[in-house]
């Protein structure tokens, strides 16, 4: 099957272009990179692929899916353009800035019978997968409370820039855990608290956040997803979600699979030997498209989750709870 890549904007980009390069069944056939030319042909000759100089020429190429990796702003437009040329769709998180791109996402995918994913790749992981086997034996009783950190270093650039972003930390970094609790729990959000702040010296946006969730089931969850690692930390940051039920507790640490490494040279480092998550999150988001099938995760979970970032803005700016009316 023939995919393409919309823009290397994000940094998730390369990790998606080189999961590709190595599933057998699945053709890298071109890169659109619009906004940056130069840097597109580049990655087209490191990944031995067609260098498309805008995305209308790639959509008219023989791609039968996308993956959309651009600035967050500019996801709605690419989506657009993709679905009306009838190509299905991997976008990268938040799928978008506003509530009303995000309506208008999944409206243009309904009509043109596209298949949406969002790229959640978290879901793809072994722990996480095994915390899901565990909370759906009933293991755990009912699920009371939760706590989650998605802490990372600053990607710097364009993230920084709250009319490409959307905004900081919150917006890139509570969508992932938040689309975890929602999919353990079976329930949505149903209130957010929120502070947020500048405590790292970023400029423009927001670089710390703190969200406390109320969901409908009655449970509720804690969230730290602020950039609150800096340049010399072992990794980029963590993705551990900790999950309190009436039988039972549980931990869990998505990026536990890693060795410690101790070098006179470069200091202390994390190796990992354990899951791609990418690879497996295209492989599922591909069978997906063979089989016509509606991804495992969509839209609509893209977009709740998207609806909880923007409602910790409201509620850091107004010092109040924000009540996620449906």
């Amino acid at each position: 099957m023939n995919i393409g890549i919309i823009s290397f904007a994000h940094l998730h980009a390369v990790g998606y272009a080189k999961a590709i390069s190595s599933i057998p069944d699945v053709n890298l056939t071109g890169i659109a990179y619009e906004e940056d030319p130069e840097k597109g042909k580049e990655f087209a000759d490191t990944f031995n692929t067609e260098f498309y100089s805008s995305v209308d020429a790639l959509l008219h190429s023989e791609v039968e899916a996308v993956i959309i990796t651009s600035e967050n702003s500019r996801h709605v437009d690419h989506v657009v353009k993709a679905a009306k040329a009838k190509k299905h769709i991997l976008c990268e998180k938040p799928i978008a800035t506003t509530l009303e791109d995000g309506r208008k996402i999944m409206k243009v995918c309904k009509e043109e019978g596209v298949l949406f994913q969002t790229a959640f790749p978290v879901r793809y992981n072994t722990p996480v997968l095994e915390g899901k086997r565990i909370v759906e034996s009933g293991a755990l009783g009912t699920i009371l409370a939760m706590k989650g950190l998605n802490r990372g270093t600053n990607p710097g650039g364009w993230f920084n820039d709250k009319e490409l972003a959307g905004g900081g930390a919150v917006m890139d970094h509570t969508v992932h855990v938040t689309d975890i609790m929602r999919w353990y729990t079976g329930s949505e959000v149903k209130s957010v608290h929120a502070e947020t702040g500048n405590l790292f010296g970023t400029p423009g946006v927001e670089d710390a956040g703190l969200l406390t969730l109320e969901f409908e089931s009655g449970a509720f969850a804690t969230l730290d997803c602020s950039w609150s690692r800096n340049e010399k930390y072992p990794t980029w940051g963590d993705v551990v979600l900790e999950v309190v039920g009436t039988q039972g507790n549980l931990k869990i640490d998505a990026f536990g699979q890693r060795l410690h490494v101790y070098s006179n040279e470069n200091g202390t480092s994390w190796e990992s030997w354990g899951d791609d998550m990418d690879k497996e999150m295209i492989q599922g988001f591909m069978s997906h498209v063979r089989e016509g099938k509606e991804p495992s995760v969509t839209a609509r979970d893209g977009y709740e989750a998207l609806r909880v970032a923007l409602a910790a803005y409201e509620a850091s700016a107004s010092k109040k709870g924000v009540v996620l009316e449906r």
